[in-house]
């Protein structure tokens, strides 16, 4: 069973999601070899060695790669305030209530005012690993470290802690980009994990259970595992490994013998919730470009093939008579409009490459994929009648541009909302609403909304109050199978029922 494990509060608690399983802990990566050139592109150092020199040689050293990553490591805490729930008054004394007058009263109430002043401050919720990914504090780490956090506090080896602000997530991928007030860090440096051979040693550093600064190490066991099929979610494509990993080590690092960063550890296969000789990390070079459309895009710029498709196995093979090729993508369906449909590919074309790399399965082409920004091209190899042919594609985004998408916010619509009085509501005839005000350049002012329009709801969901608008907002903009619109019923100030559709995507010419 795959499963997400993380550590909340001080005790280490199994949380079984469809046999997924989440390690929050902080891996520390090395250095890279002295002899090694690192070229740096002002978001992260990568190594520019061809091969790993550590798969070869006599002797298995790792204490220079542990030594050199431990410091870019880090170990992450997160804090939210409990959420309470009251079934009584606030005068409530179930002392007094079952056992009568005295065994309540006034320390009764104060015990109550203390737990109540406690349980109003953020707690403990987690904790998890980071990696440091540059000298002025930018740190890599699990989205599913930080989620849900109000607070997050980062400590570096050397025990110093820093209060950490997101900079950007992106649940897809289970990748969230945070930033630390500090200077003069020690940064991973990148490996190329497409070089990554399975059977090649690895170290896994983190924080397991909470032990600052472990490091285990063991091989790789596979590549480009797909692990979460018929799940939502970007990334299929994971390293494979038997280093040990636990609860805790999420978002930590997965390096090669050169202290080289080529993952980030985020899953274990496990009955238990611990260590069962099977992890998963996020290939460094997906990674590196989740990061680095967040840092300069504030979004993550997805690039669209537009094809439905399954894996070729045998059955599929015979069914269609292709011979030429026994692996590879089956193209079910090219969508109209897409970048598949502009480059040529057909239904019953087999993808078996993309860009010079072989493609065997589905989730070796999403790893592909997901390297890749609007407006790039790729060369796509393919079977037709079991004949090898390429074609040039010029990838697209969701909306069906080569724009590059540039992140929004709710303050994007350019107005507020005000809730309805029980008087303006019958005097339109309606029982929800709300109306919008302080219109300026914006999302709605674009889509022609006034001041004054009554808003009755949105994407067929009531509303009566700005927090609805915008957790319906987030929710369009989190989902990444949905168009980015708003469709809005509501009424003008003349008292016509229209309907308005307000566009959310935003490009960057």
């Amino acid at each position: 069973m795959l499963v997400a494990a993380s550590i909340l509060g001080s005790a280490a608690t199994l949380l079984a999601t469809s046999g997924v399983q989440t390690i929050k802990d902080i891996y520390i990566n090395s250095q890279n070899d002295s002899t090694a050139q690192v070229k740096d592109d002002g978001i992260v150092k990568t190594s520019t060695r061809n091969v790993s020199t550590g798969r070869y040689g006599n002797a298995l050293d790792f204490t220079k790669a542990a030594e050199s990553t431990i410091n870019s490591v880090v170990s992450i805490k997160s804090y939210a305030t409990p959420r309470q729930q009251q079934f009584y008054g606030n005068d409530f004394d179930p002392f007094e209530f079952f056992f009568g007058p005295g065994f309540g009263g006034q320390g009764g109430t104060q015990r109550r005012q203390q737990q109540q002043q406690k349980k109003s401050e953020p707690q403990p919720m987690g904790s998890g690993s980071g990696v440091i990914i540059s000298e002025d504090g930018y740190i890599v780490t699990n989205n599913h470290v930080i989620d849900g956090a109000e607070k997050l506090e980062v400590t570096l080896n050397d025990n110093r802690k820093f209060n950490a602000r997101v900079i950007g997530t992106d649940p897809n991928t289970d990748i969230a980009l945070l930033k630390i007030s500090a200077t003069k860090l020690k940064p991973i440096i990148f490996g190329n994990s497409d070089e990554v051979k399975v059977g090649e040693w690895v170290l896994a550093v983190g924080n397991p259970f909470g032990l600052n600064s472990s490091v285990t190490a063991g091989i790789v066991s596979a590549k480009a595992r797909g692990i979460n099929k018929g799940k939502n979610v970007g990334i299929e494509s994971f390293i494979q490994h038997d280093a040990a990993v636990n609860p805790g080590n999420s978002g930590g690092a997965l390096v090669n013998v050169e202290g080289e960063l080529i993952g980030i550890n985020t899953m274990i296969y496990s009955q238990t919730g611990n260590y069962a000789g099977h992890s998963f990390a996020i290939p460094s070079s997906v990674v590196k470009k989740i990061i680095t459309d967040i840092k300069q895009y504030g979004s993550v710029q997805r690039a669209v093939l537009g094809i439905s498709f399954t894996e070729l196995d045998d059955e599929k093979a015979k069914e269609n008579n292709i011979t030429a090729t026994s692996e590879g993508v089956y193209v079910n369906k090219v969508n109209d409009r897409s970048a598949a449909k502009e480059a040529g590919l057909k239904e019953g074309d087999v993808i078996v490459g993309i860009n010079g790399v072989t493609v065997r399965n589905g989730a070796q082409m999403l790893e592909e994929m997901s390297k890749l920004r609007p407006g790039d091209k790729a060369t796509i190899k393919f079977y037709r009648d079991n004949k090898l042919k390429s074609t040039e594609v010029t990838l697209k985004n969701d909306q069906g541009t080569t724009k590059i998408t540039k992140s929004g916010d709710f303050t994007s619509l350019g107005c507020t909302f005000v809730p309805l009085t029980n008087e303006e509501k019958e005097e339109l005839g309606i029982s929800n609403g709300l109306k919008v005000v302080g219109v300026k350049n914006g999302k709605f002012k674009e889509a022609g909304i006034k001041d004054g329009f009554i808003i009755t709801d949105i994407n067929n969901i009531r509303v009566n109050n700005q927090d609805e608008v915008e957790d319906i907002y987030n929710a369009i903009m989190r989902d990444e199978e949905s168009d980015k619109v708003m469709f809005i019923t509501g009424i003008t100030a003349t008292g016509k029922k229209v309907y308005r559709a307000v566009d959310l995507a935003d490009f960057e010419e």
